[in-house]
């Protein structure tokens, strides 16, 4: 005897399963897609704020990530000791260092005050 449900059974068989490649490649391509739009990016910020802080030298003026604006004073291994104002310093990570600025910013900063 043949049942409705033995065809149906055979014929599900028959359609098989989708290829392991087929099944991995929406993931692979996710994946790429992330790489591109997100990891490389942060990769290459890495390595400019790296560059950036070995390039630290006496003297120059910085911003720090908190915002403060002050000249080095001096060079320690993991902290620098940034001049604020006249007489008033204060040590940072070198980490927390984002920006160098133009010499001459502090400069400008005060005589636009005194205005």
């Amino acid at each position: 005897m043949f049942f409705i449900s033995d065809a149906m059974a055979d014929a599900a068989m028959q359609a098989g399963q989708p290829s392991l490649l087929a099944t991995f490649l929406p993931l692979i391509l996710i994946f790429a897609v992330m790489y591109f739009l997100l990891i490389r990016p942060q990769i290459k910020r890495q390595k400019e704020h790296r560059k950036l802080i070995d390039s630290l030298a006496k003297g120059d003026e910085v911003v720090t990530a908190g915002g403060l604006l002050g000249r080095i004073v001096k060079l320690h291994d993991t902290f620098v000791t940034l001049e604020l104002a006249d007489g008033l310093e204060v040590n940072v990570q070198r980490h927390a260092v984002s920006t160098i600025m133009p010499k001459g910013t502090i400069k400008d900063l005060k005589e636009s005050k005194g205005k």
